[in-house]
């Protein structure tokens, strides 16, 4: 198959994939019983009554205008309709804002953005909630493109500007965009088509516009607690800080008149350089940031911003767009640890990722000799398959330069996150778990290693070994691997690939263990009359396991990656060490641990041999993909990073 048949079957796929996850959220919203949609659509049933009365509508009264219709349909029609609308409106975004990157656009990336993006939409936080009822907060984004992408006439344009503003106020930032970029014509018609509405909604709805536009001053206060987590505005953020009163509001009004003036700025200059989708997204971001409400619902901005490239090496291109689709796409607690001190950045990730956008992020203009051709990434030669029968992966290239760090510490912290929800998610049924846990014993004692019970109990007869015992089951499980990974990162960023990629692998074949053969430890093992060394005596028909019930599925003991973890750090210290003590410390940490897991009684024998057995499938998987582990950098080492004005002179001998 030739490469336009590869990229062609690919697009496919991505679009099979985007029709899958628009289906899923149609189930999803489609769940919410037919009697509850009209009460979901936060409107009073005597509409045209107060739209505000119950004081969960957040709309604008001409929102409410527009939403008018809607009501008159029975409850199962409007539930399809109005899902089926939402969603096409979605794939109409994705579309358009394809259609909308710079110039020159390479080939695979025309023909893959629009599916791509629009599959990242549907899964995304803000698509996910905009597809509730009475949200319309994807309409007016659509508009904003349309008007900025394939709408020709200047009036038209506006029209369509000025109408999302009136659904969304905030949006009105848009007409100083057009204003700033030349397209007066334009933020003129925005402006007049925004007051047209808004004086058709005085006149139709007079008090609820009063309530909306003076009583809630635009609408502050409305729906859900203006310091709720839903609330992703810098004013939310304030609010949640603890900040009230007039100090507050003049800070909101300092900082949102500042966000504002960067903001646009940043926007009007991308603009003049071709980049248009991302000045649209970065104003889109500051309007969001900037009202004194900012629904999730309505950063769908924030996924837009993916447009602009950051970084001048190839390796740090992937890191913005990474970070947009986590934080778009994850709960807050599964990209920040559950701590107080991180509360106030994982309450407001929404809120960061767009006022990154607006004003930090350093988007490379087009004139920038790294825009089409970064620095590239060092790879190591191809290594041969020593087994015929098992070729190696020829997309997975040997990378030598050091990745970039926030890439890794997302990732790390993400894949740990979605380890631990899945391991808790597994099967934990006692009596299946205790079954296992005797097939164990029986097949231990067959073999004649069944000696955690006389070591457990050997241990509790010596209390100094057993809290030393105790002290390294419960301290060295996650220090001594994230060490090494900090050492490798620093010192060996080629070999640190290389043992990362295995500790990922060995930990997704161990999850799969948890899933198939959930096992109760021994500690957990009614009439074996083992002691639990770490969280004190157990009542077996009531269990309690301390502080990490809430976060640890106890019966995900097959295999043990206590045992595997400990195992994977003593390879990687022998094989890199450069000294015969250090070596021996490696070989120390494995064997020590595994006396650690029985002695304690959290875990059979049969377990370690377990984790054992998925730290070698790491080692190898990472073998057949990569081939044999490389030569990496010398410590200190760097790819070079060419000079501007080489750069330059040499791309402009290219174009010549």
């Amino acid at each position: 198959m030739g490469g336009s048949g590869r990229l062609g079957a690919a697009r496919l796929l991505l679009w099979a994939l985007a029709g899958v996850l628009a289906i899923r959220q149609a189930a999803a919203v489609l769940r919410v019983p037919p009697g509850e949609w009209l009460g979901e659509f936060r409107l009073p049933s005597g509409f045209p009554g107060s739209l505000y009365d119950g004081g969960q509508f957040t709309g604008t009264p001409f929102a409410g205008l527009v939403l008018k219709p809607f009501l008159g349909l029975a409850a199962p029609s409007l539930e399809v309709a109005w899902t089926c609308v939402t969603l096409m409106f979605v794939a109409a975004v994705g579309l358009v804002a394809a259609r909308g990157l710079p110039d020159p656009v390479p080939r695979r990336t025309a023909l893959l953005a629009a599916p791509v993006l629009v599959a990242l939409m549907m899964v995304s936080l803000p698509v996910r909630e905009a597809a509730s009822p009475g949200q319309t907060a994807v309409l007016p984004v659509l508009l904003v493109l349309l008007a900025m992408f394939r709408v020709p006439g200047e009036r038209p344009a506006g029209f369509l500007v000025g109408l999302a503003a009136a659904l969304q106020p905030a949006l009105l930032l848009f007409a100083p965009l057009l204003w700033f970029t030349g397209r007066r014509p334009t933020a003129k018609a925005a402006a007049v088509t925004f007051a047209a509405a808004t004086a058709l909604s005085w006149a139709a709805l007079p008090r609820d516009s009063w309530t909306y536009w003076v009583h809630h001053l635009a609408g502050t206060g409305l729906g859900g607690a203006p310091d709720g987590l839903a609330n992703q505005s810098v004013h939310g953020a304030l609010l949640r800080l603890g900040l009230s009163g007039p100090a507050e509001i003049l800070l909101y009004v300092a900082l949102a008149a500042g966000i504002g003036w960067v903001g646009l700025r940043r926007a009007a200059r991308y603009a003049r350089d071709g980049q248009l989708l991302l000045a649209v997204a970065v104003t889109g971001c500051v309007a969001v940031a900037v009202a004194p409400t900012g629904w999730r619902h309505q950063l769908l901005w924030v996924l837009l911003a993916v447009a602009g490239k950051v970084g001048t090496r190839a390796a740090d291109r992937p890191v913005w767009p990474v970070a947009v689709v986590l934080a778009m796409t994850l709960p807050a607690d599964v990209l920040l640890p559950n701590l107080a001190v991180l509360a106030p950045v994982r309450d407001n990730v929404l809120l960061l990722a767009a006022l990154a956008a607006a004003c930090a992020v350093p988007f490379l203009p087009r004139s920038s000799p790294y825009w089409r051709e970064p620095v590239p990434t060092a790879y190591g030669r191809p290594a041969a398959a020593r087994w015929s029968r098992v070729p190696l992966m020829p997309f997975w290239r040997r990378v030598l330069s050091r990745p970039n760090l926030l890439l890794e510490l997302l990732l790390i912290r993400v894949g740990y996150s979605l380890y631990s929800h899945i391991r808790a998610a597994a099967p934990t049924s006692r009596s299946l778990a205790e079954g296992h846990g005797s097939q164990i014993h029986s097949v231990e004692r067959a073999l004649g290693i069944d000696i955690e019970r006389a070591v457990n109990h050997a241990v509790v007869n010596t209390p100094w070994l057993e809290k030393f015992f105790n002290f390294y089951y419960t301290s060295f499980h996650f220090v001594v691997p994230l060490t090494i990974l900090a050492v490798l990162y620093w010192r060996r960023p080629g070999d640190y690939r290389w043992a990362r990629a295995s500790l990922g692998l060995a930990t997704v074949l161990a999850l799969v263990g948890f899933w198939l053969y959930p096992l109760a430890p021994p500690r957990l093992m009614p009439g074996l009359g083992f002691i639990d060394t770490v969280h004190g005596p157990q009542d077996l028909a009531h269990p309690q396991y301390g502080a990490m019930t809430a976060i640890s599925n106890q019966y995900a003991a097959m295999p043990s990656l206590h045992f595997g973890w400990s195992l994977w750090c003593g390879i990687v210290i022998i094989t890199l060490a450069p000294k015969g003590w250090q070596k021996l410390l490696g070989a120390l940490h494995p064997l020590t641990t595994v006396c650690a897991i029985v002695a304690t009684a959290n875990h059979w024998v049969l377990d370690a041999v377990g984790g054992a057995a998925v730290v070698t499938a790491g080692f190898g998987l990472v073998y057949v993909l990569s081939g044999p582990r490389g030569a990496a950098l010398p410590a200190g080492l760097s790819v070079p990073r060419p000079r501007e004005p080489e750069r330059m002179a040499a791309t402009t001998r290219t174009r010549a």
